[in-house]
């Protein structure tokens, strides 16, 4: 009989991110879904209502189950990205519920950089606001692939369908302006339950899936071994020791693609080229290694290589520049200005950088390009040009999750200042593709 580990180890795994406006659900949502698939346990359940009768409330806040800081509790807010893990018989999941303030919309860029769904919500009384545009910008920006517009709380707007068909249609045409591959429109009513694990009695008009049937059928790739081969050193390894007085390793996670014993590869920025004479895994040796395994290769040639070096196949290497291009969103509460020196981190390479220029600002409104604003100030979308002291191997956004994206860092105090993809982040080449590797 088929243990309830291995079913879980058998099914797929999805990482989605929820956004949307102040007081739009985000953290009812999240919380009825825990709820009502049975993802949480008695004493959570029996904390949250204790905590909710305490503020006067005569059912459960729901939103209790997510919004864990003190201060999200007293304010009803969300301040912080939660992380929450659970899982049907289907599909296991790992959610991160990002705030809806302007000011944290930089945590949406973190909970959503590795999410292959994001649920957008919005309210039915409200409509697509600018908030709402901001966080489709920034699924698009990160090449989600799939997006999931919750309108929400339509309990409050007596269920109406003209409501619902009126916010899907202006969303679905600002995110495909955007490039986002696919977009499904639910409506629902998280405090009520309705669409969200189980159908609605009270939209018999919406034939759709709800929202937990929507998660757990929604197709997810996690084939990396179709992507141009990447391998970032993080460590060399060189023992020297009785035992094995001539080894050297380049230890890291190979971020995409495939490495064989004998293959040609490139080592970045120098240009040297060699073979793969060996590729050690768990303390063995193998002949070959895929992303997103962490392992040691061993070159034929004794050549300079240090962390920060990036080794891919000789056929298939990115271009080196000391001008990077990018779109970036800017998470600081200090500004970006032009000529700002920062440290650039791109991989396991940390090099020194000067912001050349500051081409243009995304308006969310209608997609135009502000041009040259000057600087960007947090939760800004824009362009910079970025010139750093060595050349880097960066592959293009779009194409490459892990080697075109980047941070530019304050290095006084090595602060975060701004979330990098590089490359052209709403051209015709990038939009309409599936997610980069």
């Amino acid at each position: 009989m088929t243990t309830t580990t291995e079913q879980l180890s058998a099914t797929t795994l999805l990482r989605f991110a929820t956004a949307g406006s102040v007081d739009d659900g985000k953290s009812t949502l999240v919380g009825r879904l825990l709820h009502d698939s049975k993802s949480v346990l008695t004493d959570q359940l029996e904390a949250v209502a204790l905590a909710s009768t305490n503020r006067g409330q005569e059912t459960p806040d729901l939103a209790l189950l997510t919004d864990g800081l003190r201060a999200e509790r007293e304010q009803g807010i969300t301040i912080d990205v939660a992380y929450r893990y659970f899982a049907t018989p289907r599909r296991r999941f790992i959610l991160a519920d990002t705030p809806g303030h302007v000011q944290y919309t930089r945590n949406m860029v973190t909970g959503a950089s590795t999410a292959e769904l994001a649920v957008v919500l919005v309210d039915a009384r409200n409509g697509v606001v600018e908030q709402t545009r901001r966080h489709a910008a920034v699924a698009a920006l990160l090449r989600v692939p799939h997006v999931v517009l919750a309108v929400n709380k339509m309990d409050l707007v007596d269920y109406a369908e003209p409501v619902f068909a009126a916010i899907a249609e202006e969303f679905t045409a600002y995110a495909a302006s955007l490039g986002v591959p696919e977009i499904t429109a639910i409506p629902i009513s998280a405090l009520a339950g309705d669409n969200v694990v189980e159908p609605s009695a009270h939209m018999d008009w919406y034939g759709g899936p709800t929202v937990l049937e929507h998660l757990e059928t929604v197709p997810v790739s996690h084939d990396l071994t179709a992507c141009h081969a990447r391998f970032p050193v993080q460590y060399v390894i060189r023992p020297q020791t009785a035992e094995h007085p001539d080894y050297r390793g380049y230890a890291g996670q190979i971020a995409a693609g495939v490495f064989r014993v004998g293959e040609s590869v490139s080592v970045l920025p120098s240009g040297r080229t060699t073979t793969i004479e060996g590729i050690d895994a768990l303390g063995e040796s193998v002949d070959i290694a895929w992303a997103p395994q962490s392992v040691t290769i061993r070159l034929a040639d004794d050549i300079d290589v240090s962390r920060g070096d990036l080794i891919a196949p000789s056929s298939d290497t990115p271009a080196t520049t000391q001008d990077v291009e990018a779109t970036v969103c800017h998470v600081a509460d200090q500004p970006l200005t032009v000529g700002q020196r920062v440290l650039l981190k791109h991989t396991t390479r940390t090099v020194k950088a000067i912001v050349k220029a500051i081409p243009s600002r995304l308006t969310l409104d209608d997609l135009s390009q502000h041009p040259a604003p000057g600087k960007l100030v947090a939760n800004d979308i824009g362009r910079v040009v970025v010139h750093v002291s060595e050349e880097l191997a960066l592959d293009p956004y779009h194409l490459s999750r892990a080697t075109g994206s980047f941070l530019l860092i304050d290095p006084a105090d090595g602060t975060t200042l701004t979330a990098g993809m590089a490359g052209e982040a709403f051209t015709v080449q990038a939009l309409g593709r599936a997610r980069p590797c």
